[in-house]
């Protein structure tokens, strides 16, 4: 086990020297965030689909701080000690009818949460950085909301357009499985799930995994009903393919070619969505963050960054 792998399964996955907060975000909704680094350039990193703040591993965090950027990462509406919602979430056949509660959320609406946040850390715009559901929130920012986003990364995610970017058969299975009773469900629970849809073309850290898992259910134990609303918000928001091509943020598609969770077909229509959208695909990685894979992912967001500012465009 690597040092920096190491360190994420000792810690769960918690960035040294973070603290939490928690901020109003409007609308009656507070997310938990921290912050991490000197006050260099924000860089918002957006979670994905039931995951924590600490899902975005210490190790990524440090090499971006590290970079010169001021890290901040949050639980989104749902999980995490950010906002939870009381209505029930949808079964299975509401998801096949599509029939959604009164209440229900979508992208929109957690991109509004995004921006709130920005707002109350009185920062004018930001680097997005997002990753599946978190794709797809920070891809709604710079669609509506192009003044608050210097530059957009979205990484294994994808537009909602029908028969692309879609989980694999297998994965659909584990994903409406029983959902867990306790911590020791939910941690073997994810070990399978992460075994499965994780990158396959790097060792897998089943430590690492187990150690993040024990932290989700910490902060949020029982977290299967706003997982199941998050999913909702992402099919209630449909496709938002002809609202991409608002995007004119300098843009950069990430996804990995091994990704069960998200098909890479979902990195291709996004970046063909998105005007001058550039698109890597990085061989191996599947629908997760190894810590072999770290390095080259810091390489591309802060390359892209860099080119971002130099390009110096009005809206940043």
């Amino acid at each position: 086990m690597t040092e920096a792998s190491r360190r994420d399964s000792m810690s769960g996955g918690r960035a040294t020297g973070g603290q939490e907060h928690i901020a109003d975000v409007g609308r009656g909704v507070t997310l938990a965030y921290e912050r991490l680094g000197n006050g260099g350039t924000p860089l918002l990193l957006v979670a994905g689909l039931g995951q924590q703040l600490h899902d975005w591993p210490d190790g990524l965090c440090d090499l971006l701080v590290a970079r010169g950027y001021d890290v901040i990462r949050f639980d989104n509406r749902d999980v995490g000690k950010s906002t939870h919602f009381g209505f029930r979430p949808p079964g299975p056949l509401d998801f096949l009818r599509k029939h959604w509660h009164t209440e229900q959320y979508d992208l929109n609406d957690m991109a509004a949460d995004t921006v709130g946040l920005l707002d109350a850390l009185e920062l004018r715009s930001a680097h997005l950085v997002g990753m599946s559901l978190g794709g797809m929130i920070a891809q709604t920012v710079a669609a509506r909301y192009p003044d608050r986003v210097a530059s957009l990364t979205s990484i294994m995610s994808t537009t909602g357009a029908a028969r692309v970017g879609r989980p694999a058969l297998s994965t659909w299975r584990l994903m409406f499985g029983r959902p867990a009773r306790n911590r020791t469900e939910h941690i073997d629970r994810a070990v399978r799930m992460y075994r499965h849809i994780s990158s396959h073309g790097y060792p897998f850290d089943e430590s690492a995994v187990r150690a993040a898992a024990a932290t989700t259910w910490d902060r949020d134990p029982h977290p299967a009903p706003g997982v199941g609303r998050q999913l909702a918000g992402i099919l209630k928001s449909g496709d938002r393919t002809t609202e991409l091509g608002a995007v004119a943020a300098p843009t950069l598609i990430l996804h990995g070619d091994r990704d069960l969770m998200v098909n890479p077909t979902g990195g291709t229509v996004t970046a063909r969505a998105i005007t001058g959208a550039r698109l890597h695909t990085l061989p191996g990685m599947g629908h997760g963050l190894p810590v072999g894979v770290r390095p080259t992912l810091t390489d591309l967001i802060d390359s892209h960054i860099r080119t971002a500012r130099s390009t110096d465009a009005p809206h940043r």
